[in-house]
């Protein structure tokens, strides 16, 4: 029995030292990724803080425009617009937040603000989709005279406008799904003035009326596209789903196949705090005489090689997986829960 309990006790301290080599590899690369993530978001925030100067003015142009005008499609735009600064607001606060130290609280900081502000913009992009389609189809049902020229002018100054702020937000950080959404939300604004500028030729050139509506519900059409792609993105990361391109049965063959310090691997959770940042926690059997440190280093070497996850929990087990009902399960059970 003695020997039994040393057994353990070496097996423990294995364990912890492996668990502070881990604790002191993670703050240091914390570090460096918290570097590069605060690099990022000064850029990031400065670039959504311009385009949300630029939208904000001409989306009034629009309105004002587009009331003048008689437009539904200068209209619609201006409605995305209004969306759009909003939507830029919300981002440049939720980064803002974000860079805010985490707390006993909040464990993982203010990051996944960004992600709910990307849910709630696409939300809005549904209800001003909408919005645009209903109004169409009453325009349909009674015709509103339209002023070409004045509809023409305003869509032109709208598109300048778009095209400054899309070039402004193109340079910023892809991976970001909040940046994602703002300049999709910005990339949409910019179709809804092409479709207006069009709208507004063939008005001008054969008084057909009905192309201000049509194009209006092209336009909505790819703001309900842009809309489903970002909900449908953060609400995956919010639900705690598994990050894109990444399967748990990839993680445990691939660590049972090309890590030899570990005999199973099993319980795998992997999830996002954004959409850059990933985690992953998982129990590990190791290998006959390898100590529990030198398997916790393997395992997280390898995540971070061929997964690109750097924040990993690893629990090193000793024969008995403690999270089954039966505690006298065997690892080889564990594999197969």
């Amino acid at each position: 029995m003695a020997g039994h309990d040393h057994s353990k006790h070496d097996d423990h301290d294995h364990h912890g030292h492996a668990h502070h080599d881990h604790g002191h590899s993670h703050r240091g690369h914390d570090h460096g990724h918290a570097g590069h993530d605060h690099l990022h978001g000064i850029t990031d925030q400065r670039r959504i803080g311009w385009a949300f100067v630029v939208i904000a003015i001409f989306m009034v142009v629009e309105i004002v425009g587009g009331m003048v005008s008689g437009s539904l499609a200068l209209l619609a735009d201006a409605g995305h617009m209004l969306s759009d600064t909003a939507a830029l607001g919300f981002s440049w606060t939720a980064i803002q937040y974000g860079k805010r130290p985490a707390t006993s609280q909040l464990s993982y900081g203010y990051k996944r603000l960004e992600v709910l502000a990307a849910f709630v913009n696409g939300c809005a992009l549904f209800v001003i989709a909408a919005w645009i389609v209903i109004e169409a189809f009453s325009r349909f049902a009674a015709p509103v005279p339209v002023v070409g020229k004045t509809m023409l002018a305003v869509a032109f100054a709208g598109l300048a406008a778009n095209i400054a702020a899309f070039m402004l937000l193109h340079g910023g950080n892809r991976e970001n799904l909040n940046m994602r959404g703002a300049w999709l939300h910005v990339m949409g604004d910019m179709l809804g003035s092409v479709a207006a500028i069009v709208a507004a030729v063939v008005i001008l050139a054969t008084g057909w009326m009905p192309i201000d509506p049509i194009l209006s519900i092209v336009v909505a059409i790819i703001i309900l596209k842009s809309a489903w792609g970002i909900v449908k993105s953060s609400a995956h990361i919010l639900l705690e789903g598994t990050p894109a391109g990444v399967t748990l049965a990839d993680i445990k063959a691939d660590l049972e196949t090309h890590v030899p310090e570990i005999r199973d691997a099993h319980h795998i959770h992997a999830w996002s705090i954004t959409g850059e940042q990933h985690m992953v926690t998982l129990h590990v059997l190791p290998a006959s005489g390898v100590a529990a440190r030198d398997a916790v280093s393997a395992v997280q070497r390898r995540l971070a090689v061929r997964f690109g996850i750097d924040h990993a929990t690893v629990q090193v087990e000793e024969g008995v997986c403690l999270d089954l009902p039966d505690r006298d399960s065997t690892s080889a059970c564990c594999a197969n829960h």
